[in-house]
Order: structure tokens, then C-alpha cells, then sequence
């Protein structure tokens, strides 16, 4: 009985397809361009700022390469590869930090230009206020200044009188506040209504006429004349700003006192 002789299968020429080996080659290879884009980044920002450092960058390129063909010559791992790819990657980002660093220690720092302080503008606060607000400003002064009391009676009726405040050695103040326009001086009319109510019908001990303007020098007069104490615009400032007597310091006190403000001023 003859028996069929059976011929071996030949077996197929070439490397078998290792999975893990290719997985392993991309992941490397992803993670090395990641690196490289870095590089090329950091590179480029030190090549602006210090052309001279990117030339040396280059010569550590090229020099790694030199020296990674020589070794490489034998055949190397996938893995082995991307060592060494990995380790001349990490050596030029760290000669660039230092490069970069060494840019902003080396550099002399420059000063910052000096820009003048802005200068705080004087604003007469009782100009931008309305009549109502004006009077209860001027009230604001008498109890700041030791007024024991000061109400705003202004108003219809009031008969001059916008103010009433008891002065820090007991006088009665009526004071009569007039908001007026710079180029509107207040007249001898307004000051003779007011000298007619102000010691009869108000009973004061000291007679205040105060603006945001000035006054008119038949006023002036009439004022003196009266004993009517004339405070205009620049009186008022400097009043409001302390560098100045509050009115009532102007007039003589009972049995002919006077103030500290008055003392300074003799």
C-alpha cells in the first residue's frame, strides 16, 4: 500500500506584526513632537531676544545628532530610540531656559517713566450747591466751629434771616446766605432789607451776611455803618478751609472780648 507523501507548508518570509511594539513607537513618537514643538517655541523666543544663543542652540542640535548616529550605528530598539530622542530634547529646552534666564538676569532693568502726580484742583464746593444746599452748608460751618446750635429757618417769610445759630460765647447769630453768580455782587438793597429785620425783628448779637460772590461798595459801606458782618467769596474759602476766622470772631464779644481768632489777628 503506497502512502501519499505530504509536503510541509512553507512558511511565510518576513517579521511578524508586534501590536505593543507599534503601540509604543507612535506613543513615543506623539509624545516626542510634542516636545520638539515646545522647543521650537522656546527656540524661537530666545532667538529674538539673543540671536547668540540660538546659534549655540543649533550647535547642541547638531552636535547631539552627530553623536547619536555614531552610537546608533548597531541596531537600536524602538525603545532605546526614543530614550535617547527624549534625553537630547530635555537638553536642549534646558540650555534654552538657561539662556532665557540668563537674558533676564543679565539685562539691566529700565526704569519706569516718572509721570507727574496729578495735582488735586481747588474746588469751591459752595459754588456747584443750590441755594437750599448753600444754606445748609453754612450751618454745617457754625456747628463745626462750636456753635452750641444752628437751624435753617430760610424760606418764605423769613424776613432775611436763613440761618440762626448760637455762637460758642452765647451770641445769637443770624446769618442770611446769598448764592449768588461770581459777577453778581450783592447790592445795598439786599443789605439794608436785611439790616432792617436783623437786630429788630431777629434780636441778633451778630448780623452775617455771607456769599459765593462779593459785594458792592455802597453794600460795603451800609454793612460797616450797621455793624453787619460781610462775608464774601474769599472770606467764605478761607472760613471753609479753617485758614481763615469763623464771622462771629469778627465782632467783639461781651464787654468787648475777644475770640482766640481775634487774638491771633491783633
Amino acid at each position: 500500500m503506497t502512502v501519499p507523501v505530504r509536503h510541509p507548508r512553507r512558511q511565510r518570509s518576513g517579521r511578524r506584526f508586534d501590536l505593543r511594539a507599534t503601540a509604543l513607537f507612535f506613543g513615543f513618537a506623539a509624545v516626542g513632537l510634542c516636545v520638539a514643538g515646545w522647543i521650537v517655541r522656546t527656540a524661537l523666543d530666545v532667538a529674538e531676544r539673543r540671536p547668540a544663543w540660538a546659534f549655540v542652540l543649533v550647535l547642541v542640535a547638531v552636535a547631539a545628532v552627530v553623536l547619536g548616529r555614531r552610537r546608533g550605528r548597531s541596531r537600536l530598539s524602538v525603545l532605546g530610540l526614543a530614550r535617547r530622542t527624549t534625553g537630547a530634547l530635555e537638553e536642549g529646552a534646558a540650555t534654552a531656559l538657561d539662556a532665557l534666564e540668563a537674558t533676564r538676569t543679565v539685562a539691566p532693568a529700565v526704569p519706569a517713566p516718572l509721570v507727574p502726580e496729578p495735582t488735586a484742583a481747588t474746588v469751591d464746593l459752595h459754588a456747584v450747591l443750590d441755594p437750599d444746599e448753600f444754606e445748609q452748608a453754612i450751618a454745617g460751618l457754625c456747628l463745626r466751629d462750636g456753635c452750641a446750635e444752628a437751624e435753617v429757618v430760610g424760606g418764605a417769610g423769613d424776613l432775611g434771616a436763613d440761618v440762626i445759630a448760637v455762637a460758642p460765647d452765647g451770641r445769637r447769630l443770624v446769618i442770611q446766605c446769598k448764592r449768588y453768580a461770581e459777577d453778581n455782587k450783592v447790592g445795598s438793597e439786599d443789605l439794608q432789607r436785611f439790616g432792617g429785620t436783623c437786630f429788630t425783628v431777629h434780636e441778633a448779637d451778630v448780623a452775617v451776611v455771607v456769599t459765593t460772590s462779593g459785594f458792592t461798595r455802597p453794600a460795603a459801606e451800609y454793612a460797616e455803618q450797621c455793624g453787619i458782618v460781610c462775608v464774601d467769596a474769599d472770606r467764605l474759602r478761607e472760613w471753609n478751609g479753617g485758614r481763615g476766622p469763623a464771622p462771629w470772631a469778627l465782632v467783639p464779644g461781651p464787654a468787648g472780648e475777644t475770640g482766640p481768632v481775634d487774638e491771633a489777628l491783633g
